[in-house]
């Protein structure tokens, strides 16, 4: 215990997210386990999820979806969640979700993809400098696998970041939340197990192009090689909340195969988080496998 006339510092946690349901599949290990920890945690959600799936598993451009139902099921699974995982502050900034890539919905008027970065990036660096947090999260430069929304969160993370560089105050450490090369094969024993036919189908048509362009020696067009990755974190005792978050966002049918593994296989696949590590000031040596390494 501290002396009395010691102020105690009390760390936080800010991750920036493009839709409800990403701070469960990303962060929800270590927003979890920050939370037990005493560490303070924030949630920004750039989008408010409406194309998502509504009632039924309805996809966006069907004529029963209805888009403002959609947006208010999800704020309510947001909220759930958010529970689940201890979090102390959710923001939401309240962008329209703009779809996949190539969707029309990109080019609609309001879209998270089409407000100016410099615009929403104010807002966020005002978010940063009303919570400070000490370690800030987001997606990688291609938003993980290339999701027009995940890329925008990544960028006015940056933009914030770079409006902050010349003040007094500014985050000790920067990560970029992405999926290892590695991880590719789980996931397609996954929908081989879980998919229907056609994702079966489209799967190992992806499978097979990802192996073509690593021969090639490229880059895939998702996730990182395995050795760019510096944070591994261990949230396996937080898998039961991880768990129990993805499951509060029951609206949202690309979460059925994770779920269907159970408590104990999803943990086992989902239990390790990991982090490239963009920004540092503490020096803590690499690789890590804590997001405070340094700080504490």
């Amino acid at each position: 215990m501290a002396p009395a006339n010691v102020p105690v510092v009390t760390l936080t946690l800010m991750a920036v997210h493009a839709h409800p349901d990403d701070e469960a599949t990303g962060t929800g290990g270590v927003f979890a386990k920050a939370a037990a920890e005493g560490i303070r945690t924030v949630l920004v959600t750039c989008t408010d999820g409406r194309c998502g799936d509504g009632p039924g598993g309805v996809k966006p451009g069907d004529a029963a979806h209805d888009a403002e139902a959609v947006v208010a099921v999800r704020r309510g699974e947001l909220e759930r969640s958010a529970k689940v995982l201890g979090l102390d502050h959710v923001e939401q900034l309240g962008y329209h979700d703009s779809g996949m890539m190539g969707w029309e919905t990109n080019q609609a008027p309001g879209a998270f993809w089409q407000v100016p970065v410099a615009e929403s990036a104010a807002r966020l660096a005002e978010l940063m400098r009303r919570h400070r947090p000490d370690v800030v999260v987001t997606y990688d430069a291609n938003g993980v696998y290339g999701h027009p929304d995940h890329i925008q969160a990544h960028r006015i993370t940056v933009a914030a970041l770079e409006l902050l560089a010349g003040e007094n105050w500014q985050p000790a450490k920067v990560y970029w939340s992405s999926m290892p090369y590695s991880h590719m094969k789980a996931w397609g024993d996954l929908t081989r197990e879980f998919g229907t036919e056609q994702e079966k189908a489209e799967m190992e048509q992806m499978l097979a192009g990802m192996q073509a362009t690593l021969d090639r020696g490229e880059r895939l067009p998702m996730g990182l090689p395995d050795e760019e990755f510096t944070t591994l974190v261990d949230v396996k005792p937080w898998g039961q909340q991880k768990f129990d978050a993805l499951s509060a966002h029951a609206s949202q049918s690309d979460s059925a195969m994770m779920l269907g593994l159970g408590v104990e296989r999803f943990t086992g696949m989902m239990g390790v988080e990991t982090f490239l590590r963009a920004h540092d000031t503490t020096g803590a040596p690499l690789p890590e496998t804590d997001l405070f390494a340094g700080l504490r």
